[in-house]
């Protein structure tokens, strides 16, 4: 398939390139000629702006790369932290467990410790 477009700035090209020897021989210009300069400006800002969207496009790009880094550290990060919790619960919970039987022990001492008194008295 053709490029139409870069047909048609060849051709506003050569068009413009034209009235441009008109304008260094002091000749007048027409309406078409002062259309044809005007659109060659258009049509070089219009470059300008594709070159600058495609700029931002790579920015854009660069920057959600950087983003789903970020992400993906947080994740692992969180992962870890999840780890910690889990292993930080389990050795509470074992502590519980010894200090209930701890507690367990010292209440049968009192009682054997009131058995004592009692039986001396």
């Amino acid at each position: 398939m053709v490029d139409v477009s870069a047909i048609t700035y060849d051709a506003l090209r050569v068009a413009a390139e034209h009235v441009l020897a008109k304008v260094r021989e002091g000749k007048r210009l027409g309406t078409e000629d002062i259309f044809i300069l005007y659109l060659g400006t258009i049509v070089n800002e219009l470059k300008d702006v594709r070159s600058e969207v495609a700029r931002l496009e790579d920015k854009i790009d660069k920057t959600s790369q950087r983003i789903d880094e970020t992400n993906k550290r947080i994740d692992e990060t969180n992962r870890r932290i999840d780890e910690v919790v889990k292993s930080l619960s389990a050795r509470v919970d074992d502590l519980a467990k010894r200090i209930d039987a701890l507690q367990t022990t010292l209440l049968e001492i009192q009682k054997l410790l009131i058995e004592l008194v009692r039986s001396r008295q």
